[in-house]
């Protein structure tokens, strides 16, 4: 693992950052938004491997990055996108523009692509399912595919790097930025110990919020926001475990190291009832409204 993990008070992060081996973050954080954006880049030999190449805005931060790595543009023969999102695919013309390789491919699944072309996109556009649900490069390392459905979109899925055990989740395990100081690995000594257990009646999780700025009121709130419901999101977390990733790589927020670590969030996520159309409902019992009608 690299050893710049833990220690990212001293991290650049206007340069990519090594991840472990030869696996960079070439993101970017918005303090505005308190939102980061985590593409990432798998440099194997001769190719080079893009995961949810960013916004069109942020397409200049991300190739620059690219570039301070030491590749060329034209080796990157592969672009995977998770899901449609145009803060993931929104740069996909942009990126086929710089990279100028006729041989290039645009990954991502059936229910996704319909989408995807609508940002442009001129490459050969593949569907996992076709494929095996995984891809082979010229050295034998294997990026295996993984359906998660409706976390959050239809066709959402993520991507295994046999090699490393790193899974890159795209938004499960996503987080809003609350701390002061956002940081590239997620810091769980921060988390307090309420966040780890459901929430107890009558304190809100922004109260929480305020007193503790722990991370993992981020992650609890951006998963209630995006995921759909309490059964899509449980699934897809009973799909993490049962693939024992070393390390989880989102596309928003932090990278989670450490089986320890994972687990805790993990379990923080699975004690969750009010996740998207779940939470709206519970609300709405609770106050005893009805129905809207129109």
């Amino acid at each position: 693992m690299n050893e710049t993990i833990g220690s990212h008070i001293s991290m650049e992060y206007n340069r990519p950052i090594k991840i472990v081996d030869d696996i960079y973050w070439v993101g970017y954080h918005e303090k505005e938004d308190q939102i980061s954006c985590n593409p990432y880049l798998i440099v194997d030999q001769d190719e080079a491997i893009l995961i949810d190449g960013g916004s069109r805005p942020d397409f200049s931060t991300v190739m620059r990055k690219i570039l301070q790595v030491g590749i060329v543009p034209k080796s990157i023969t592969h672009l995977i996108y998770h899901h449609y999102d145009p803060d993931l695919c929104g740069s996909l013309p942009n990126l086929e523009d710089m990279i100028d390789n006729p041989l290039l491919k645009v990954i991502s699944k059936r229910e996704n692509n319909g989408f995807i072309r609508h940002y442009g996109c001129r490459s050969v556009l593949q569907c996992i399912d076709q494929m095996d649900r995984k891809l082979t490069l010229k050295s034998g390392r294997t990026l295996r595919f993984i359906p998660i459905p409706y976390a959050h979109s239809a066709g959402s899925f993520m991507t295994l790097d046999e090699k490393t055990g790193i899974l890159f989740s795209s938004d499960l395990f996503g987080s809003t930025t609350y701390q002061a100081e956002w940081t590239l690995f997620l810091d769980i000594k921060r988390a307090c110990h309420a966040c780890l257990q459901p929430l107890p009646v009558g304190r809100t999780e922004q109260e929480i919020l305020i007193r503790h700025t722990c991370p993992l009121c981020g992650i609890r709130k951006f998963q209630r926001q995006v995921m759909p419901s309490n059964a899509a999101l449980r699934l897809a977390l009973q799909i993490t475990r049962a693939n024992n990733p070393v390390m989880i790589a989102p596309q928003h927020g932090s990278v989670l190291c450490g089986k320890e670590e994972m687990d805790q969030v993990i379990q923080a996520l699975d004690s969750m009832e009010d996740v998207g159309i779940d939470g709206i409902l519970g609300e709405m019992k609770r106050a005893g409204s009805a129905f809207p009608v129109g």
